[in-house]
């Protein structure tokens, strides 16, 4: 009961802000259930693919989603991913270097989304102020390199898709409409997450029977989050979760 309970707490969060699977689930299956940190990140790439290919499908069909953006997320993305698994099988997931730099990279994926989410008004403002300044190749390299970035960070700690790639790719396309920036990198965390998630699930790392508990909660807990966030403040909602991120990702790294 306790992991559907979990499952449901995280999607209410996604549900009420739209920002949080990742970056609450991992951590509370390590520090809450004693999970090993590479079977945690395994099985909670699994449960983000199957959450945002629902969103994907809500994304497409509202047509919000810049499929060229999505491509370019991925030819970053998705190469680096499988490097990461390949590099994990190397040393062995579920050892005590693995562990450790699992940990690592997951406390500071942490701090760096609870950072995006706290300081997001002022960079979308600041990226303002550069619309039509950045040429067309210079997009196209910054969106390959930020795709490679979040292929790292959600390989080894499934946090970074969510907050660190809107984030990015706001100060890249300062000018495109935040509803397609969202749209079109739900869309690229879909092959993202999938491969990433098949790999860990290929070197045993995913438990399939938690994933099954998890989403067997987190699916009424986003639905009723959805329907709650028009009449909650997210004034306050973002910076609470950014401080309960900030002081998990402390604990992770210290």
């Amino acid at each position: 009961m306790l992991y559907v309970a979990s499952g449901f707490f995280v999607g209410l969060v996604v549900g009420l802000t739209g920002v949080g699977g990742g970056s609450l689930m991992t951590p509370i299956l390590v520090l809450l259930f004693g999970v090993h940190p590479a079977t945690a990140v395994g099985t909670d790439l699994l449960y983000a693919a199957a959450t945002k290919t629902v969103g994907t499908a809500v994304h497409g069909f509202n047509g919000t989603i810049v499929w060229r953006l999505t491509g370019l997320l991925a030819l970053g993305s998705a190469p680096t991913a499988i490097l990461m698994i390949f590099l994990l099988r190397y040393v062995g997931p579920f050892g005590a270097g693995a562990s450790s730099l699992i940990t690592l990279l997951l406390g500071c994926a942490l701090l760096l989304t609870a950072l995006a989410m706290i300081l997001r008004g002022r960079l979308q403002a600041y990226a303002d102020k550069r619309a039509g300044k950045i040429s067309p190749q210079t997009r196209a390299v910054l969106t390959v390199l930020t795709g490679i970035a979040l292929g790292v960070f959600v390989s080894l700690s499934s946090v970074g898709a969510g907050a660190l790639g809107v984030t990015a790719l706001i100060l890249s396309y300062p000018e495109m409409p935040t509803k397609q920036i969202v749209g079109s990198d739900i869309a690229h965390a879909v092959p993202l997450v999938l491969v990433a998630g098949f790999g860990h699930w290929l070197i045993g790392s995913v438990d399939m029977a938690t994933l099954g508990l998890l989403l067997a909660g987190s699916i009424p807990g986003i639905i009723v989050g959805s329907f709650a966030a028009p009449r909650l403040p997210e004034l306050w909602l973002r910076p609470i979760l950014a401080l309960v991120l900030a002081v998990v990702g402390l604990r992770l790294i210290f």
